[in-house]
């Protein structure tokens, strides 16, 4: 199934009607909840009635909200939506570290090789490299290969000047894409009747999303390459993104990855690595995880 993904930047009104969104702006429009994965609202006057977020709670939906800087700052997810949390969330707080560190190695590799993958793509050196940082991950990742790997691959892939903590164009996009990445995933955890802020191996405590970074990793290089393949010469001196840019950010939750089932968007891939994530728990081993592969930027098509 192909979701769609609700952008607003303009002025709008939002309410329910029956089983579908309705946006009153200009024109109006009207999107079945049951077709919707994420709402992004991306402008200061935007409205929405309660039975709005109501829906979004029935049907699932992420809904991301936006601050000044218009990148997403907050994300509506469904509360308790699995009738089996309480259970899960035992699970989750009773799983054993060796195995937990197991798992994180494994999704460290997977991550490693989708930024070599991503170098290979975007017509960049040290793809070789990397696939060796990702050979030599160990439990628990302890010789943090995973540093090293983010240490050598961002400025392979953005230039030797580049750093992450910069205001330019390339950090608001990574940041604006890995945040859109981040709820949907926090929306998948949810409605699998797992907590968010209960991960394997990141466990801050000012952050209600530690399981949904530790997943987010292998989907990230999707983000940099998109980001690297739309970079313009002026956005050099640029911090803003246009409304298409985000758009198009949004859009990669429907790009094709390839999982172990097969290729798939990425919120369906989303969807089976949380069922392996549950498998896991569940006293499954380390070998459980369905982790993505990227592949390119390909749209997923949809059916007529």
């Amino acid at each position: 199934m192909v979701w769609r993904s609700v952008v607003i930047s303009q002025p709008a009104k939002l309410k329910r009607e029956h089983y579908s969104l309705v946006v009153e702006q200009a024109q109006a429009a009207r999107v079945p909840f049951e077709d919707i994965a994420v709402i992004m609202l991306n402008h200061r006057e935007i409205t929405l009635t309660h039975p709005v977020l109501s829906a979004c709670g029935e049907y699932g939906i992420g809904l991301f909200s936006t601050g000044d800087n218009h990148q997403p700052n907050g994300v509506f997810t469904p509360f308790l939506s699995h009738s089996r949390a309480t259970r899960m969330l035992r699970l989750q707080l009773d799983i054993g570290r060796p195995r937990a560190k197991r798992a994180w190695a494994e999704i460290v590799k997977a991550k490693i090789a989708n930024q070599a993958a991503c170098l290979s793509m975007a017509g960049k050196d040290g793809a070789d490299r990397l696939e060796s940082y990702a050979r030599r991950v160990r439990s628990g990742d302890t010789g943090r290969m995973e540093a090293q790997a983010a240490a050598y691959y961002f400025p392979q892939l953005f230039g030797r000047s580049f750093d992450r903590s910069q205001e330019t164009w390339t950090n608001a996009a990574l940041d604006y894409g890995y945040a859109v990445l981040r709820g949907a995933i926090a929306r998948g955890l949810v409605a699998h009747g797992l907590l968010p802020s209960v991960g394997l191996f990141h466990a801050s405590e000012q952050t209600a999303f530690n399981l949904a970074d530790d997943l987010i990793e292998p989907f990230r290089p999707l983000v940099d390459l998109h980001v690297v393949r739309n970079l313009r010469p002026a956005d050099a001196d640029s911090q803003d993104l246009s409304p298409a840019d985000k758009v198009a950010l949004v859009a990669l939750l429907n790009a094709d990855v390839r999982m172990p089932r097969g290729q798939m968007t990425v919120l369906a891939a989303v969807e089976q690595a949380t069922e392996a994530l549950v498998r896991l728990f569940d006293a499954g081993g380390e070998d459980v995880l369905e982790l993505p592969r990227v592949i390119g930027l390909r749209q997923h098509p949809v059916e007529a």
